[in-house]
């Protein structure tokens, strides 16, 4: 892929700069914004974070799981991938559900605006 990143043309945040293999504020960012699950792995090298099923406490019979994969060392909106993964509890057993396709949009939006913010305070 060519082209410029968020902020026109790459973006910063290199890989030699904190010893991950991606882009460092995607990575916090993913983590500062998925901070209310449980974290099952994180992978700075291989950029991605799994975490643990979380269930809220107003929804005890519907719980998530989140997987984020960080495609590049490069701050752009392409190198981050969000998969969502939703569960129903009927009668004591959790099966699939669908997850509207909208939610893993939103919550990859939000990780590249927490990336900005990130990226901006270290700026000035």
């Amino acid at each position: 892929s060519g082209g410029g990143g968020i902020f026109g043309v790459g973006g910063g945040g290199r890989a030699s700069e904190d010893g991950i293999g991606v882009n460092s504020y995607l990575w916090r960012a993913s983590l500062d914004t998925l901070n209310f699950m449980p974290l099952g792995s994180a992978d700075p090298f291989g950029g991605v974070i799994i975490t643990d099923w979380y269930s809220a406490p107003t929804t005890p019979n519907e719980r998530f799981k989140a997987t984020v994969y960080i495609l590049d060392t490069r701050l752009r909106a392409d190198a981050l991938n969000v998969s969502i993964f939703r569960q129903t509890n009927t009668n004591g057993q959790w099966s699939d559900a669908s997850v509207d396709p909208d939610t893993e949009i939103q919550i990859e939006n939000a990780i590249l605006q927490r990336a900005r913010e990130l990226r901006l305070s270290n700026v000035r």
